[in-house]
């Protein structure tokens, strides 16, 4: 097997297994810089445990009702979703765990990434059922239909699809978490949704520096893999029950809709990797860039439109409540 690649239109054309080899010192070092920055923290401080106490079943306690959580309306949809999102953690390590394999630095990478992505989720269900923030009944039949029917990328399975999806991805979740978090009423929410946010930021900072070394190699290849992503992003949980519902609901309540996609997950990426400037393309690349940038424009007008009929349905709602 020759790990040299192929040549088309005078560009290389990388396999998955050539670009793996070719990226493996710049994960080991990507890897050794997240573990210096990398801040240990324990989920167990981030709950209120002396506001526990027993649910009914078999302990005999009390039934989950909505008044006993402190947490907004829209903060308890978010949340779920959320933690709906994390608890699907074993079919992500297995996607990137097939792609990126096991071994060497690659395979450090991806058990530490899932370690503590486990802890998000751990922190998550503590503080939920601990504060009686959300329904745990529903909580625990949405994880079951949600897990069971597991996720799979929409990203054609491609290493270079993979490594520009995680990367918006990872930037995405921690601007909902973060949000969530804003939006909650509850300082103890908001103080344990920052602190998973800051891991998902390195994990972003991780994949964004990986896909910057990618452009350097094969930046048609990229160039295609970030349009087609970009083009078709979806968040991992758009499988879970009730998702469009729930979705519509947050972004009207301004954790996560249009305008922030583009302004605060797409275009921060695309900027710092100075995308839509990238010289030197081939055919398919010059494509490609040129679709991409269509398509944020495209986007941007999409995200006026939705601001302003958010805005007006905002308007009404506060009119509604004046009068009654």
């Amino acid at each position: 097997m020759t790990l040299a690649p192929a040549h088309s239109h005078g560009q290389a054309v990388w396999s998955d297994t050539q670009l793996l080899y070719a990226l493996e010192e710049v994960v080991e070092t990507e890897l050794n810089r997240h573990l210096k920055v990398a801040k240990e923290w324990m989920p167990h401080e981030y709950v209120p445990w002396s506001d526990g106490r027993n649910f009914d079943g078999v302990m005999g306690g009390e039934a989950w009702a909505p008044d006993q959580s402190k947490v907004s309306d829209v903060g308890r949809i978010a949340l779920v979703v959320n933690l709906l999102t994390e608890d699907n953690l074993p079919s992500y390590h297995h996607e990137i765990a097939t792609l990126f394999g096991r071994d060497g630095a690659w395979g450090t990478w991806v058990h530490r990434w899932t370690a503590e992505e486990g802890r998000h989720g751990i922190v998550m269900r503590d503080y939920l059922l601990t504060s009686r923030a959300v329904d745990p009944v529903q909580l625990e039949r949405f994880r079951m239909a949600h897990m069971s029917e597991g996720f799979e990328s929409d990203n054609q399975h491609s290493m270079l699809h993979t490594v520009a999806y995680v990367a918006f991805q990872e930037l995405a979740t921690r601007i909902s978490h973060r949000n969530t978090g804003h939006h909650s009423g509850d300082p103890v929410c908001d103080r344990m949704l920052a602190r998973i946010a800051t891991d998902e930021n390195l994990h972003m900072i991780f994949y964004r520096n990986l896909l910057e070394k990618a452009f350097e190699l094969a930046p048609d290849q990229t160039m295609c893999a970030v349009r087609d992503v970009v083009v078709n992003f979806r968040m991992p949980g758009h499988g879970m029950p009730g998702f469009e519902r729930a979705a519509a609901q947050i972004a009207i309540g301004g954790i996560y809709n249009l305008r922030i996609h583009h302004d605060d997950v797409l275009q921060p990426v695309l900027r710092f990797l100075k995308v839509l400037k990238i010289g030197g393309l081939g055919p398919e690349g010059l494509k490609a860039q040129e679709e991409l940038g269509l398509y944020m424009g495209g986007l941007d007008d999409q995200a006026t439109k939705f601001d302003e009929r958010r805005e007006a349905l905002l308007a009404r709602r506060r009119a509604r409540a004046e009068r009654s």
